[in-house]
């Protein structure tokens, strides 16, 4: 990535969207743009967790603005990611089919480590570089998220169903204010928070940091009002929840520095803050500049280089976890990003996922042999790996299901061409390594004429490898019962 390339976040938030554009310097990030808009997506959610239409169409309206401010991104600059909301949404792909198309880009719906990970980034690269122990707290509409770290990495993270928007409904929604709705809000936050006490107890860190939506609102109403600026203290906290309590309504709130976008959801906000306060002993918090989209701007650099890309030490981590046979993986990965790249050139796009699937096709060994394929999917499709949305998980999981059995079977779309070329070169490359020993592949070419693949080996082959010739043939047979044909020429 090339200094000076512009790059882009979108933060599908619960209560509002953000955009946030910056310009890539020497692997530092520095703002161009900031666009954010107030949608409470979160709001719109029903008690059958449906995202209402109105709501998705405020989300739309949103995205579709947004886009017009992204013509002339590519798909390299651009990364959106989906966040709570959609995370409970049962009708969520209806909204993100949508979102995608109107936006001009694909939408990422990420798991809450995930983002607890990415807020984490973005704090830490907008903090001076120190080797004190953080704690680092955000809570947003619909999730509050905290992470323990130190520098850049993030060595602890949770991510918990409680926010401003969900607590606002459920604790204040006639937006009155009154001693008893806090104290049942507070116990509330404080139970669903209740695993955290120990986790992110004041042992494990030296200093506290908040970031975006909540915090940043409380930080400027107690700036607004003479308290240090940049700071959250015990008593400032306090100070502000008897403001509320005097006004009594939000609609009578009178404060400088609350925003009206921010009135609606303050009360829920503050309950979750000072129950956040009073689980983890926090007598000060640092109101931090950096948070979830800037977090995703940062992962965005680091994706670009396989030495930084967190994905690929979360591979490694995953081939440890479950005892996979890393020789294997390995030569089956080099065989199928081989073959891919006789069809699509080297280091085309979709290599690198080609090769995190082969490396991890035999995960669900581990469960049992007999149907590990199923077993692998289901794994990927439910488990928390640092660096990879949802999405790239799910496409993982497709790969591996797809090692085995007939193709025509998968419930894939076949004319979607890079899964299918990805699918093909991953049984391929598995058969040839059937014997699980590195593979004769020298005078082997595969070619690609419309939707028709060609396989070629050099005079001789088949007769010295009759095994891998009838797995080929076998694999030759299931692909010409699809949309796409393989053709053999192993004389």
């Amino acid at each position: 990535m090339q200094n000076g390339t512009l790059l882009a976040a979108v933060d599908l938030g619960s209560n509002s969207f953000r955009l946030e554009i910056g310009r890539q310097d020497n692997g530092h990030i520095q703002r161009v743009e900031y666009l954010k808009e107030t949608v409470r997506l979160g709001g719109g959610l029903d008690e059958d967790h449906n995202l209402s239409l109105d709501a998705m169409q405020r989300g739309w309206d949103c995205l579709a603005r947004f886009a017009e401010r992204l013509g002339g991104f590519a798909h390299t600059q651009v990364r959106a990611v989906a966040t709570q909301t959609l995370r409970e949404a049962n009708n969520r792909e209806a909204f993100l089919h949508r979102g995608s198309e109107v936006l001009g880009h694909a939408i990422d719906l990420v798991s809450g480590p995930e983002e607890a990970r990415l807020i984490y980034q973005g704090v830490a690269h907008l903090l001076p570089q120190s080797d004190e122990r953080r704690l680092v707290i955000d809570i947003g509409g619909r999730s509050t998220e905290l992470i323990l770290g130190q520098q850049f990495d993030a060595q602890a993270v949770a991510s918990y169903r409680v926010g401003s928007v969900a607590w606002s409904t459920q604790y204040f929604a006639d937006g009155r204010f009154t001693a008893n709705a806090f104290e049942r809000a507070e116990v509330a936050a404080q139970a669903a928070l209740e695993d955290a006490a120990e986790m992110f107890s004041s042992s494990h860190w030296e200093l506290a940091y908040g970031a975006s939506g909540t915090v940043g609102a409380v930080a400027d109403i107690l700036a607004g009002a003479g308290f240090e600026r940049d700071r959250i203290g015990r008593d400032g906290l306090l100070w502000l929840k008897a403001q509320l309590l005097r006004a009594q309504s939000a609609d009578r709130v009178r404060l400088d520095g609350l925003k009206e976008d921010r009135r609606p959801v303050i009360g829920g906000g503050i309950s979750v803050l000072c129950a956040v306060f009073d689980l983890l002993r926090i007598d000060s918090l640092n109101v931090a500049q950096g948070a979830l989209r800037q977090g995703v701007l940062y992962d965005m650099v680091q994706r670009e280089h396989p030495e930084s890309d967190l994905r690929v030490l979360t591979v490694q981590t995953l081939m440890q976890r479950f005892a996979v046979d890393v020789d294997q993986a390995a030569r089956v990965a080099r065989t199928a990003v081989d073959l891919y790249g006789q069809l699509r050139g080297p280091g085309a796009m979709g290599a690198r996922e080609l090769a995190w699937a082969a490396q991890l096709h035999e995960i669900g060994c581990i469960v049992s042999h007999v149907d590990a394929h199923r077993h692998g999917a289901y794994i990927l499709d439910n488990t928390d790996a640092a660096g990879f949305s949802r999405d790239e998980l799910a496409q993982l999981g497709t790969l591996v299901l797809g090692q085995r059995g007939k193709p025509r079977k998968l419930d894939v779309d076949m004319s979607d061409t890079t899964l299918a070329l990805q699918l093909l070169c991953l049984r391929l490359a598995k058969a040839l390594c059937h014997a699980r020993r590195d593979p004769s592949t020298e005078g082997l070419s595969l070619r690609l004429s419309g939707q028709r693949f060609a396989l070629q080996a050099r005079p001789g082959w088949a007769s010295e490898f009759p095994q891998s010739a009838y797995l080929l043939q076998e694999e030759a047979a299931a692909w010409n019962k699809t949309p796409w044909d393989l053709q053999l020429d192993l004389p």
